[in-house]
């Protein structure tokens, strides 16, 4: 009698660990647990640690409440300036209410990618392509609000949305290219009739300076000429201005006044007297023979 209560508190005791063992569960930090009992609901999300349910009469699904980094595959669109583009992206996700990730949507991580994939492609085909190129901010800021529309059902919070990278075609590269290079053409003329313009005020002036002061223009033209000598050329070519010349000119002495008394003629010698002084002769003209 004794043996046969032994042995049925042994194999109580061994039920009750088999169904200890069945029943306990340890749900991680990062995840929540939804329990279903005969297949309805309860009303309590199991927090992380140990925990227990009923064997044979619950079900513990677990959902993972960290942040989920999806990659969007490239989708290929038209921009609505008419260019064919390809375009990918990364969405940043989490789950904020475990019970409403497993009972409203079948797979939240498949329906949140195929939403990011339909979101980019009514991106691409609202916006220009300037926008999808420079204006990346704004549009990541429209995908995020309509990815997290209908997340919001889920139980899913959409954290970040950003565009990886946009596809051009070849013939679109070169086009822009080209653009790019003569925008950059037109700017260094602009600067360069710029620096004309600049350039020429000064020169009018330094001219004018120099038509008050003509010292100033022969001091330039001897620093020009010190400044090529410099070089140590053997052949110097130098222009000559004409403002030299008028200082030039207007450095020579100045005639005599008419006005002044003129000095006295010397008196007329005849010519052939003239010519016996240059001969050494006598000034007496000889006999005729």
């Amino acid at each position: 009698m004794v043996e046969e209560l032994v042995a049925a508190g042994i194999a109580v005791g061994s039920a009750g660990v088999v169904y200890a063992l069945a029943a306990a569960r340890v749900v991680k930090q990062y995840e929540r647990g939804v329990v279903f009992r005969l297949g309805r609901l309860t009303d309590s999300v199991r927090g992380p640690g140990f925990t227990m349910i009923l064997p044979f009469v619950d079900r513990l699904r677990k959902v993972n409440m960290q942040i989920v980094t999806m990659p969007v595959p490239a989708q290929d669109g038209i921009t609505r300036d008419n260019v064919t583009v390809r375009v990918d992206a990364v969405i940043y996700f989490k789950v904020v209410d475990p019970a409403d990730a497993v009972i409203q949507v079948e797979d939240y991580q498949f329906a949140v990618s195929q939403m990011a994939q339909t979101s980019l492609r009514s991106i691409i085909g609202k916006s220009d392509l300037d926008d999808l190129l420079s204006n990346r901010e704004k549009l990541n800021q429209g995908l995020e609000l309509m990815i997290d529309s209908p997340a919001i059902g889920w139980g899913v919070q959409i954290d970040r949305v950003e565009i990886k990278d946009v596809s051009l075609p070849e013939t679109m590269k070169r086009s822009m290219a080209r653009q790019a290079e003569a925008d950059r053409e037109r700017r260094a003329r602009v600067i360069n009739a710029d620096a004309e313009l600049q350039a020429s005020k000064k020169l009018a002036e330094a001219a004018g300076v120099m038509s008050e002061q003509p010292a100033a223009l022969q001091l330039r033209l001897l620093q020009t000429v010190v400044a090529v000598a410099a070089e140590k050329n053997s052949t110097l070519v130098l222009p000559f201005p004409v403002e030299l010349l008028r200082f030039l000119e207007r450095a020579a002495p100045l005639p005599t006044d008419p006005a002044a008394p003129a000095a006295p003629a010397a008196p007329e010698v005849p010519p052939a007297q003239a010519h016996s002084e240059i001969l050494g002769e006598d000034s007496t003209p000889p006999e005729n023979l």
